[in-house]
């Protein structure tokens, strides 16, 4: 596909239900929700999961430096980073159509700087490196079985565009054994040290984040942290306490399953 060739890119729909609306692209696989009555709220709970990289940050530092989002989903991300955060924010999302919708029927803030193009190719052409504190990962098509990027040469891009203690956060979502090679991918470029999961959701989204020269703190700075993160942003509903009972740091290859 070239770099304006849209005519094959499934279409964004939407449906609505017990007060969520939801996006498609061509099939039934949710690719974001808000609810109507309260836009600020992140619904999905693998989005609210995404936004566990904060409690790498000092409190302090919340909200400084730059934000990145590889994928535009229902903007759910974007309104936090731009409304809560107050970051600069950048997204890149392929398909007009999605931004369209997003504008019309999600909140986008039309502050937000929306590029339309393929994410891997504005990484290697078009990235500032080392510019972005914050950067969010969610890249699926519309049959939602695998990362649409997800070799070691995107995720390379990934970290090359993370100033010193900014942080990855990566939604992978399909099978045990798609989830254990994208892990490792992203181990093999950030380092096995640098690289955390959290548990998957009932709906069997992981996900990964990731940093360049971070440190894990201490458990009871942590729980500070994720205390304030609920405090800070309560209208938000990000459950930053419960996270921390599911964090688990990067422990290398697993054996295969026997048949």
């Amino acid at each position: 596909m070239s770099e304006h060739d849209f005519s094959s890119l499934p279409e964004a729909t939407l449906s609505e239900s017990d007060g969520v609306r939801y996006l498609h692209l061509g099939s039934i696989w949710v690719q974001g929700a808000m609810r109507i009555r309260k836009p600020q709220v992140v619904e999905l709970e693998y989005v609210q999961r995404m936004l566990a990289s904060l409690l790498w940050l000092p409190s302090e530092a919340v909200g400084q430096g730059r934000a990145l989002q590889l994928g535009l989903g229902a903007a759910a991300i974007t309104r936090f980073t731009h409304k809560a955060l107050r970051m600069p924010t950048t997204v890149v999302e392929l398909n007009p159509q999605v931004v369209a919708v997003c504008r019309n029927w999600f909140h986008l803030p039309a502050e937000a700087d929306v590029v339309v193009a393929d994410a891997g190719r504005w990484l290697r052409e078009q990235a500032e490196p080392q510019s972005v504190q914050l950067l969010h990962v969610d890249l699926y098509d519309h049959e939602a079985a695998a990362p649409v990027l997800d070799d070691e040469d995107f995720y390379a891009g990934c970290r090359a565009v993370l100033e010193d203690g900014g942080l990855m956060s990566v939604n992978l979502f399909g099978r045990d054994a798609s989830f254990e090679r994208s892990i490792a991918r992203i181990a093999a470029v950030f380092g096995a040290d640098q690289v955390w999961s959290l548990r998957p959701t009932k709906e069997g989204n992981t996900v990964v984040v990731a940093g360049r020269h971070v440190e894990m703190p201490a458990r009871n700075v942590l729980n500070e942290r994720a205390a304030t993160i609920e405090a800070r942003f309560g209208a938000y509903g990000l459950p930053a306490r419960k996270w921390l009972r599911m964090l688990r740091p990067y422990a290398g290859p697993q054996p295969a399953r026997e048949a």
